[in-house]
């Protein structure tokens, strides 16, 4: 008797990670000035502001130039802001008004591949807004250059950690709305506490524990390491955090994220 059930062959998964990868990298250079160009505007404006005014005040921290320890930091906050809003904004948008994950689940992907090819497009924006953010610094010699460049590879990492916490965010999102309270209670906080503008030894005791969950500190403290060339073992403990922190929020995030696609 002929079988009219029909097998789904699925291709390599490598290849449906790339494909997923490389739609959003199309949809993304489509307006490549647009969205390339202000990476490497924003943080020259950011220098020159500081620059003229509170280097005036602060001229070194933590035993180095005050804008060669902000110049460290910045790369890695510029890679957890645009995965975040990538994997927030960006993921709620393409699931509830375009509908684009709808289309993408009837070619040969599954719900998983999705959000893993979310991840790793994060990733990629994070190492290209860490590029951008180094190239400029670098140009005004505020940080080592191009040693620098090989902090890149931390800001890929970052822009995963921080694409992994904003799936696992938007899982639970019910009104984009919603996603102020990711913004201003977690990200802004991270900003000023995980040692980028300030070493988080300033800060009261108490508090060091907590720098210390949050994932920026150790992107930041591992970046800052490389770019200035002051490699110590503790380094591996900032390594392990950020590659448990992607492995468990990252699985939990893909996981609900799945069932929230299927359903």
């Amino acid at each position: 008797m002929p079988c009219n059930s029909t097998i789904m062959v699925y291709p390599p998964l490598w290849h449906r990670l790339y494909s997923v990868w490389y739609r959003h990298v199309r949809v993304y250079t489509r307006h490549l000035i647009s969205n390339g160009f202000p990476p490497f505007l924003e943080p020259l404006i950011f220098l020159g502001g500081i620059g003229l005014g509170m280097v005036r005040y602060v001229t070194s921290m933590d035993g180095m130039p005050y804008l060669q320890f902000l110049g460290t930091g910045l790369p890695l906050t510029a890679a957890m802001y645009t995965s975040a809003f990538e994997c927030s904004y960006g993921t709620w948008v393409r699931m509830e008004y375009e509908h684009v994950y709808d289309g993408m689940l009837a070619a040969p992907l599954t719900a998983g591949n999705l959000m893993i090819g979310e991840i790793l497009f994060a990733g990629t924006k994070g190492a290209f807004f860490s590029f951008a953010v180094i190239t400029v610094v670098g140009l005004f010699h505020v940080i080592p250059f191009p040693v620098s460049y090989l902090a890149v590879s931390v800001g890929f990492l970052t822009g995963v950690m921080f694409a992994c916490l904003s799936l696992f965010v938007t899982s639970f999102v019910k009104n984009m709305n919603h996603f102020n309270f990711y913004m201003t209670g977690l990200l802004s906080p991270m900003f000023f506490f995980s040692g980028v503008v300030f070493p988080i030894q300033n800060l009261p005791k108490a508090l060091w524990p907590v720098a210390e969950v949050f994932p920026l500190t150790h992107a930041v403290r591992l970046a800052r390491a490389i770019a200035l060339t002051r490699y110590s073992v503790n380094l591996l403990w900032d390594l392990l955090y950020i590659v448990v922190f992607c492995l468990i929020v990252g699985f939990f995030a893909v996981r609900r994220l799945r069932r929230k696609l299927i359903n």
